[in-house]
């Protein structure tokens, strides 16, 4: 009984196999060529992958330390960077007065010097500048 069992297994498994060699051969003769561009182009995007991974220059996660010597060299009060750092959350005008109990022209007067302070005259420019002299995240 095993020997039956294990006879029409084999017998099985060979047919199987045969179909899908047959399968095979049929699908590269005619897609032979689309086969070789997919596989080139997976090579290539693999190849493009490792190698930008091991280029690429990775920096150790630091601290952010606020850059106090800019703060000071640029005059920015405290109320100021407390504005700069709400601006920088997204947060509107009436948002940041409500957030800091101040009234909404308090906070346009304090980024209206922002601005002078830091050579902008946008919203994003703000955020950007001081993120590039490192004084908010």
């Amino acid at each position: 009984m095993i020997k039956t069992t294990v006879t029409y297994g084999l017998a099985l498994a060979f047919g199987a196999f045969a179909l899908r060699w047959l399968e095979y051969q049929y699908a590269v003769r005619t897609f032979s060529a689309e086969i070789y561009i997919v596989l080139i182009a997976v090579a290539f995007t693999v190849l493009g992958v490792w190698l930008a991974r091991r280029l690429t220059p990775r920096e150790a996660p630091t601290g952010f330390e606020r850059n106090e010597q800019a703060l000071g060299y640029l005059g920015v009060s405290d109320r100021e960077y407390e504005v700069l750092t709400l601006l920088a959350e997204g947060l509107s005008n009436r948002e940041i007065a409500e957030r800091l109990f101040v009234s909404p022209n308090t906070v346009k007067t304090h980024l209206a010097h922002l601005y002078q302070k830091l050579a902008v005259s946008r919203r994003t420019q703000a955020i950007s500048k001081a993120k590039e002299l490192r004084l908010i995240r």
